[in-house]
């Protein structure tokens, strides 16, 4: 074998060793892109997933955005409606107070009535009725030594008037005196039919005699 052939061998086996190496490193590279493209690949999908998540994110946040926009409306609303329902239970209160300070005198009246004229019992307090939502202690009570209203005529009836003083009795009975004549005698008042004067015993003669009778 020359010497020629010899570099020649060395140089194939050089060139051998040299792809050899750069061939294991290509497999090398070759395996790296292959795990990063399937990594890529990989990685794009998740990213898709993720951006879908984040959209899907973005419409609850909105979703709830809208949720605390219409509670706060709500709240809104429900503070007007309160305070309307706070207004208008002051006013009916306030009415039903005024209503009451005209009722209270009008069933003492009608009480009195009943009482006096019809000898019944008074009518039930509003709080006495059954299934009434009054308590006792709804309306003031009357101030201490509060007088109850004179009694009004109700549909022309009115109770029977207090007793009064019996009237002075009549003054006695004085008879007429009998009628009366002179007597001619003695000039003494006498009965004017007495035929005889009580006195002087003279006979009693009529100033008007009867005249008798013609036949």
């Amino acid at each position: 074998m020359t010497a020629e052939n010899e570099r020649e061998i060395y140089h194939k086996l050089e060139a051998m060793k040299e792809i050899r190496n750069k061939t294991i490193t290509l497999e090398r590279m070759k395996r790296s892109i292959l795990n990063e493209v399937r990594s890529g690949d990989q990685e794009g999908r998740c990213l898709a997933q993720y951006k879908r998540e984040m959209e899907l994110l973005q419409q609850e946040k909105m979703s709830h955005v809208e949720e605390l926009r219409q509670i706060h409306a709500d709240i809104n609303a429900m503070e007007t409606v309160i305070k309307q329902t706070e207004e208008s239970m002051t006013r009916k209160l306030s009415n039903a107070s005024r209503l009451h300070e005209d009722y209270r005198p009008l069933k003492a009246e009608v009480d009195l009535l009943r009482r006096q004229c019809l000898g019944l019992e008074r009518l039930p307090d509003l709080h006495e009725e059954e299934g009434s939502p009054i308590t006792p202690d709804r309306f003031p009570a009357l101030p201490s030594g509060a007088a109850a209203p004179a009694p009004r005529a109700l549909g022309g009836f009115l109770p029977p008037a207090a007793p009064r003083k019996p009237p002075p009795p009549p003054p006695a009975f004085r008879q007429q005196p009998p009628p009366m004549k002179s007597c001619l005698s003695c000039h003494q008042q006498i009965h004017r039919n007495a035929p005889i004067c009580p006195l002087c015993k003279a006979k009693s003669r009529s100033r008007n005699p009867k005249k008798p009778k013609k036949k």
